[in-house]
């Protein structure tokens, strides 16, 4: 199917979704960007609402159409209205550069309203494919990010805020790491989503009073130093402290 080819009467008009997918390498968050064909802006994989389906089912498609990831963690977490959230030049710069035809720049022109979901996903496993759309899907720093299309910059830094206030309550750990992995790695994590250093010993001892982690016996190979142990997640036990709620731990 060309790009010319999207039958835009099938979509809710002026309603979009927009997908922030994290990752976790090299002790890093990261988020997962879409190059625009301008050549001068990178954008969340973002995409439009069917009339015959669900938001979240939107959400998953529009996920897999345009980086080819599915069966992903994904949560709602805001709704993004503000009237100058893109501006026309903008727009006007962007389908330009797609070579569209004359319906489909207006489809792009009008005001769209875009629902935010994030998504964790386990880096190693991701193999990020750039649909047509697109000349490039690839990995930024979280506090590295390029220029960004519209409103992304805020929808990324709505994710950040709504995964804080989400911590105890979503298993999100459990998604960004490998089936193995020594604490740091956990620490790390929760740094960036609060935005604050932590008190090592602390947070071993914390994270480990919960009952949630196993202790392996193979030690992590990556350390400079003295290897620390590695450690999984104990999914039964997970599950049931996230559903009754983890509380303010840290």
């Amino acid at each position: 199917m060309g790009i010319n080819d999207l039958d835009t009467a099938s979509f809710i008009p002026g309603l979009s979704v927009d997908n922030v997918i994290f990752g976790f390498h090299n002790n890093q968050l990261k988020v997962l960007l879409l190059a625009c064909k301008d050549q001068k802006h990178w954008m969340l994989p973002g995409g439009y609402v069917l009339k015959t389906e669900s938001i979240d089912a939107a959400a998953e498609r529009v996920l897999l159409d345009r980086t080819g990831l599915h069966k992903v963690y994904l949560q709602q977490f805001s709704v993004f209205g503000d009237p100058k959230r893109s501006s026309a030049q903008l727009v006007k710069g962007l389908v330009k550069s797609m070579d569209f035809d004359e319906t489909l720049n207006q489809w792009f022109l009008q005001r769209f309203i875009t629902i935010g979901y994030y998504a964790l996903v386990e880096f190693e496993k991701v193999k990020p494919i750039p649909d047509p759309l697109s000349l490039a899907c690839d990995w930024f720093d979280i506090d590295q990010l390029p220029r960004l299309i519209f409103d992304h910059q805020a929808i990324i830094e709505g994710a950040l805020i709504a995964m804080r206030q989400h911590l105890n309550f979503q298993p999100i750990g459990l998604n960004l790491l490998p089936s193995s992995f020594p604490l740091k790695s956990l620490q790390l994590i929760y740094e960036t989503i609060l935005g604050k250093k932590l008190d090592r010993p602390n947070f071993n001892r914390k994270i480990l009073s919960l009952g949630i982690l196993e202790k392996k016996e193979k030690q992590f190979t990556g350390a400079a130093h003295k290897a620390p142990f590695l450690y999984s997640f104990r999914k039964k036990e997970y599950y049931k402290l996230l559903k009754e709620g983890i509380g303010e731990t840290f």
